[in-house]
């Protein structure tokens, strides 16, 4: 047998390994291009949502008398129409209220007396969301003594 043919196996088995590592690159780097995509518009997406924290606040201190005002009612209709926007851009609230505490998910901004039991969320300041499986925003929370 010819050197030649000796390192035959050699070269082949070389080669297999190669392959193999450019295939992992290869699907690695479509996972991060993937990734990347989901991602790229975080940023957009937590600048929309510090609108939406302004029409929640505009909300509770709506005067009773201005409840059925068509204006107003056209501000809910576009509250609805950003939610939708939201969601179908993979963005979900973050449902706190009576939970157990989970640093996770809330950020606890002050601890208050109150009958729930110790470590519940008790009152949601600011809603936290979720953006394809990560917490893009933390609900900002009250929680029991």
């Amino acid at each position: 047998m010819t050197k030649k043919h000796e390192k035959q196996p050699d070269y082949l088995e070389s080669w297999k390994r190669e392959r193999a590592g450019f295939l992992n690159y290869k699907k690695e780097e479509a996972e991060r291009i993937e990734k990347s995509i989901k991602f790229c518009n975080e940023k957009f997406l937590l600048e929309i949502l510090d609108i939406l924290d302004n029409i929640y606040l505009a909300e509770e201190q709506l005067p009773k008398e201005l409840e059925d005002d068509q204006w107003v009612s056209g501000i809910w209709k576009i509250k609805e129409q950003i939610l939708e926007f939201l969601k179908s851009n993979g963005v979900e609230e973050i449902d706190c209220l009576n939970k157990e505490f989970d640093p996770n998910f809330h950020e606890a901004v002050e601890m208050v007396d109150s009958d729930l039991e110790s470590n519940y969320v008790i009152k949601e300041i600011n809603k936290g969301y979720i953006l394809h499986g990560k917490v893009i925003r933390p609900s900002k929370v009250k929680i029991a003594k």
